[in-house]
């Protein structure tokens, strides 16, 4: 299963976004559309999985849990929006992060991507793809695509959707 992943749109839908997950099976968000028809727009192009974010109003909320536990292929995924970066998580995440016991942890809202294995919580996965939108603080807009499979992360991609503001 490929996977495209991105957060903190804030608004933008970058028309790109479509052409580098076009051969994805499902596109995850990590929270902060902005808008709904940020999330009608992904959930018409291919299957979408996604957290409410701090800055999404009640239609997002409705559509969209604060956080989601899931399992593909054999990988078990914990995602939220505001999840810390290990060892510091969040309030409350790093119990929900003992008990669930992922293998994979998004989160975005830092708008910082960063990729890195946390060895103390059961040698999980955390990634964060920083953000595709135009709000904020971070130079490079970013999207991160990658395959599961047989509980298996394969083929992780950075992609740059180009400078903030562009």
């Amino acid at each position: 299963m490929k996977i495209g992943l991105l957060s903190d749109t804030h608004s933008h839908l970058d028309t790109l976004v479509f052409k580098y997950f076009s051969d994805c099976d499902e596109v995850w968000h990590a929270g902060d559309f902005g808008t709904s028809n940020v999330l009608k727009e992904l959930e018409e192009f291919k299957q979408t999985r996604g957290v409410y974010g701090n800055i999404d109003g009640q239609d997002i909320r409705i559509s969209c849990p604060e956080k989601l536990i899931f399992e593909v292929d054999g990988l078990k995924v914990y995602m939220i929006h505001i999840g810390g970066t290990p060892p510091r998580y969040a309030k409350g995440v790093k119990a929900d992060l003992e008990l669930h016991r992922p293998d994979l942890f998004i989160c975005g809202h830092s708008h910082i991507l960063k990729v890195m294995p946390d060895l103390k919580m059961n040698n999980m996965l955390y990634m964060n793809p920083g953000a595709a939108g135009h709000q904020g603080f971070h130079r490079v807009r970013t999207l991160i695509r990658f395959d599961i499979e047989l509980g298996k992360l394969k083929n992780l991609e950075v992609i740059e959707l180009g400078k903030r503001g562009q």
